[in-house]
Parts: structure tokens; sequence; C-alpha cells
């Protein structure tokens, strides 16, 4: 077994063979094919990774080592869905994406990421809840909105960076539009492309890379891949109806994980 790959994962000394492939290469490859899926397109799968992985290692070292992987998804599923997204919204969230990476980036030392966890969580729960519940739920569709854009595309850049929690304030102003499935999966995927490649400085000078750490990340990238491939073909086959009932459904298992991690870390 390759000692860097042993490495990256907090192993215990005198662990066999099996213990640490349980322990390393059975989460790193579910978090690689996961990443890849959401890369496709099905909503919030790819928010399982870093969780499923500080597992094993810490929580700062296994967003930076399935960074990678997520670059070089996105290179695949932005070619995937290069003639599919609205533009009109990623002329809004891009750089107000990009200006919530930076003003992550800038507070990262005194920023509870726990309380911002909390904060997008009960924001998620709150929404799909009114989606489900409120009898406006049923109205016409939105249209893109500056103001509303620029406030949830910033905040979505500013968690994605802080808390790996990009999707839920996204998805609160994407969802209302009620965009065809592709159009979606698309405006998703080039958004969040963008706010990858636009945490690779920041990243690298919190925590730099290591050739072991890159190496790690290379092994799995055909998890990934394939992931990616399944998602696209996923969706397809999906009405726009049951889209966006799975998205919602993500979208609230995922807050709800975010309420109860960062309600423990919090107060636990």
């Amino acid at each position: 077994m390759a000692s860097w790959l042993i490495i990256i994962a907090d192993t215990e000394p005198g662990e066999s063979i099996l213990e640490q492939i349980i322990a390393l290469y059975l989460p790193l490859t579910v978090a690689a094919f996961c990443i890849g899926l959401s890369k496709g397109g099905l909503p919030g799968v790819g928010m399982i990774a870093v969780p499923l992985l500080a597992l094993t290692m810490s929580p700062i070292k296994a967003a930076i080592l399935v960074l990678p992987i997520f670059i070089l998804s996105d290179l695949v599923a932005v070619y995937l869905y290069r003639s599919s997204f609205d533009k009109s919204n990623l002329m809004i969230l891009i750089p107000a994406g990009l200006i919530g990476v930076t003003i992550g980036w800038l507070t990262a030392s005194i920023v509870s990421d726990s309380m911002v966890a909390l904060l997008i969580g009960l924001l998620g729960v709150g929404f799909c809840l009114n989606a489900w519940f409120s009898k406006a739920s049923n109205t016409v569709a939105k249209q893109p909105s500056v103001k509303a854009g620029l406030f949830w595309g910033t905040l979505s850049g500013f968690t994605s960076f802080v808390a790996h929690a990009g999707a839920p304030p996204y998805q609160i102003y994407t969802l209302p539009q009620k965009m065809p499935r592709m159009v979606f999966a698309g405006t998703t995927t080039l958004l969040f492309a963008t706010i990858n490649f636009a945490k690779i400085i920041p990243y690298s000078l919190i925590e730099p890379f290591t050739s072991d750490m890159l190496k790690t990340s290379i092994v799995y990238l055909p998890a990934a891949l394939l992931g990616t491939v399944i998602g696209k073909y996923g969706i397809q086959k999906l009405s726009d109806q049951w889209f966006y009932r799975l998205v919602q459904l993500a979208l609230f298992i995922i807050c709800l994980r975010l309420i109860v991690q960062s309600g423990l870390q919090l107060w636990g």
C-alpha cells in the first residue's frame, strides 16, 4: 500500500490493511462518487463528501483533499452542460459568489463556521417547509432578481468557503424560478465550478496542498467521473416535478444535518 495514501487519514499504528481500507479507501471512493453525482446534476449529494471524510481525518484536511476532485469533476460537468444554463442568473450569481468567497477568505479567522452552518440550516429547512405547506408555493415561477441574486449568491459563495454549504442559499434563490431541470443543473454546475476555482488560492494559503493530497485526489478521480456521467443520465430520466421534489428533499436533509452538526459543535 502506498505510504502517501495511508498518511492522509488519521489511522492508528498497527491497523491491518483491511482496517486501513475501510478507514480511508471506502470513504474516499464514496465521497468522490457523490461529488461526481452532484456535478452530474443530482442535487446536494456532493455535500456528503466532507462530513464523510471528516470521520477519518480533520475537516480542513478533508475539504482540501476533495477540492481537486471537485475541480476536475467540474471540468467534465461544464462540458456536459455547456449549452444548458440560465445566462441571466449566472450574470448575477457568479460575481456575487466571488464576493462571497472573498468575504469568507478575509473573515476565515474570526467567523464561526458552526454558527454559519446553523443559520444556513435553519434558512433551508424554513424554505422547504414553506414550499411544501404554503398555498403560495404553487404560484407562477419567479424571475431572476438582481437584488435577491446578489444577496443569496454572496451568501452561497461565503458559506461554500467557510462551511462547505453553498447549495442551500443558492437553492433558496433559484428553486422558486422553476427552471427546466437541465437548465437548473447546468446553472448550478457553472456557478459552483467558478466558486471552486476561486477557492484554490485561499485554500492553499490557509493549508497548502501537498503532493500526497494531490496524488490521492487523482487516484479517486475515476469514481468522480463515473458519478458525473451517471448523475446527468439520471436527471434526464426524471420529470421536472420529480426533479424538484428530489432537490427539495436533499436540501431539507442536508439542512437538518447542518443544524444537528453545528448545534453539537456549539453546545454539545
